[in-house]
């Protein structure tokens, strides 16, 4: 009956710790990172140095600013030029800085779009970046820099249909911070010290166990909500931007990807260490059995009760 009885708490708990694993974690990154400005923009700025990101910028800027001026038949060789000044440009610390501008613009978008309405993408705006490169070339008198229009230019990294989808959960996420991950450690730490308490060291070995059993299938849980979640967001971007897209998530959710690690060696580290004592004091209590021998007045020969 009790075998049965632990056996059913420990699913329990292993489903519970498969939910709540990734809950907490989602959580406190949409609280801690996307809800913060200079988190958001140093999880992104690195990406300044990314080539997909230059070359899509490059091509996004120079389409958009020759779209806008009408050269006859030097359009393309301006064009050429203009986006080998583009590449170039990306190379430099004003690009890093017009970047940084940039995306600390798209933060308050990307929460905007977030909060707002239905039907709404989620972007970056290329504004900061085009009056950058604008300002450069009219300082160094590129004909025809200062007719390049700086106007709103974007590379879209949330379609809205996924936005509309996400916006609920985000409220839920955001409202929630990082109760649920507090709350999780609580757990934890009350089931291995109530089974301690109640069935001893190897009740709260076995408790522990579980615990790090249930870490491990979490992170397993989390690390494949975020491949899903990835997909359908790149699924939905249009091909020219998916490349920077995919950096640009990929960058947001780097420390979703660290936090799956940190679970998963935890929860492995507490689950074979856990097994591994349970294992040993098994062991040490059959040597030291072995070691008393019979008990006194029984007489040789005599098998002695377990």
């Amino acid at each position: 009956m009790r075998t049965s009885l632990s056996a059913t708490l420990s699913a329990l708990l292993l489903v519970l710790l498969a939910v709540l694993v990734p809950f907490s974690a989602l959580s406190a990154w949409a609280d801690l990172e996307l809800d913060d400005s200079d988190r958001y923009v140093a999880a992104v700025s690195p990406l300044a140095s990314d080539p997909a990101v230059r070359s899509t910028v490059a091509d996004v800027v120079t389409d958009e600013a020759m779209r806008q001026i009408d050269l006859g038949p030097l359009q393309d060789t301006v064009r050429g030029f203009l986006h080998e000044t583009m590449r170039s440009f990306t190379t430099t610390e004003a690009f890093q800085n017009a970047w940084d501008t940039a995306n600390r613009a798209t933060h308050r978008a990307v929460t905007a779009a977030l909060d707002g309405d239905s039907g709404e993408a989620v972007t970056i705006d290329l504004a900061p970046v085009i009056d950058q490169v604008k300002q450069d070339l009219v300082d160094d008198g590129v004909p025809f820099a200062d007719q390049i229009p700086v106007q709103r230019t974007e590379i879209t990294v949330l379609g809205p249909d996924q936005a509309d989808d996400l916006r609920s959960w985000f409220r839920w996420l955001r409202y929630c911070s990082i109760w649920p991950a507090v709350g999780t450690l609580v757990l934890l730490v009350l089931v291995v010290g109530i089974a301690t308490v109640r069935r001893g060291l190897r009740g709260g070995l076995w408790a522990t166990a579980t615990v790090g059993a249930g870490c491990v299938l979490g992170a397993i849980v989390l690390r494949v909500l975020i491949a899903v979640g990835r997909k359908r967001v790149l699924d939905e971007v249009p091909s020219s931007d998916r490349d920077a897209a995919a950096a640009v998530v990929d960058a947001l959710t780097a420390s979703l990807r660290t936090t799956v690690w940190v679970v998963l060696v935890v929860g492995a580290v507490l689950f074979v260490g856990a097994l591994a004592a349970r294992a040993g004091r098994r062991r040490g209590g059959t040597a030291r059995s072995k070691k008393r021998g019979p008990a006194a007045g029984t007489p040789p020969g005599t098998d002695v009760p377990s």
